[in-house]
């Protein structure tokens, strides 16, 4: 029997009558609370367990666990989506997207994938605040954004841009920074050095390999550089805050507990 043929089998059961979804309404609420960056609400809905409970949810899986990933994976394909309308780069948007997706593998209780849920959207919906209170860009310098987070691991010019884009770079260097504030290549070094403060604090490579890994000319000229933007050098600034996680409310470092299994995403 043909899956089509079973499927018009099971519509006509009676069991079936049983079965009542929630309203999709719901759902989409709280999407677009993670695309807008509304992290109070997705904090809350988080709180409340809403992702876990089996009263009008679709039965995806006879197995719980298999049940429970296949809604993980439908509400980030759908939060990437909607981050992606609102404006996240959308390699970051769908590079995030498979990275949470990815560590489904890793895990194997309900627990796990209730906790990854919650650590994913409370991502998702972090970047979106930060990005919802920054951005009011152009076209142009949006997807100048885009090439500029899809390569920052290359050496990129304000010709290599300009190139991308179509456009002169005289004209972009002088619509860049009449949008942003700042320079193309202020822009560039910035958002290397936030790459590099990430891997200074969460990974155990060593100064030249961060250089080389963001294309600094050198070990010294990414020590100099990192110096004028942080305050410090790299080392002091893994010194101080390896493995540790900010308090975006209330700007002040604390220990991240992920590094030992169990994410405080009470705190992004």
């Amino acid at each position: 029997m043909s899956y089509k043929n079973e499927w018009f089998l099971l519509e006509a059961d009676d069991d079936i009558d049983e079965i009542e979804h929630r309203e999709p309404t719901e759902e989409f609420l709280f999407y677009r609370a993670v695309a807008t960056g509304d992290v109070d609400k997705v904090r809350q809905n988080c709180e409340q367990g809403r992702f876990v409970e089996g009263e009008g949810v679709g039965i995806l899986s006879r197995d719980p666990v298999i049940n429970l990933k296949y809604h993980f994976v439908i509400t980030t394909a759908m939060i990437t989506r909607l981050c992606r309308q609102n404006g996240m780069e959308l390699e970051q948007a769908f590079r995030l997207s498979d990275f949470y997706i990815q560590k489904l593998d890793d895990i194997h209780t309900e627990e796990e994938v209730h906790r990854l849920h919650d650590e994913m959207v409370m991502d998702y919906a972090e970047k979106m605040r930060k990005y919802s209170r920054s951005d009011t860009n152009s076209k142009h310098i949006n997807a100048c954004k885009e090439y500029i987070y899809s390569h920052i691991k290359e050496r990129i010019t304000i010709e290599d841009l300009a190139d991308e884009l179509g456009v002169s770079s005289g004209y972009l260097s002088r619509l860049f920074k009449k949008e942003t504030g700042v320079s193309v290549s202020a822009y560039i070094r910035s958002q290397k050095i936030d790459m590099a403060k990430n891997l200074l604090r969460f990974s155990d490579y060593s100064m030249i390999e961060i250089a080389n890994r963001l294309s600094f000319s050198s070990q010294s000229h990414f020590i100099q550089q990192f110096r004028e933007v942080v305050g410090m050098t790299p080392k002091k600034y893994r010194d101080e805050y390896y493995m540790v996680q900010w308090d975006i409310e209330s700007g002040s470092p604390h220990l991240d507990d992920s590094a030992n299994g169990a994410p405080n995403i009470q705190n992004f």
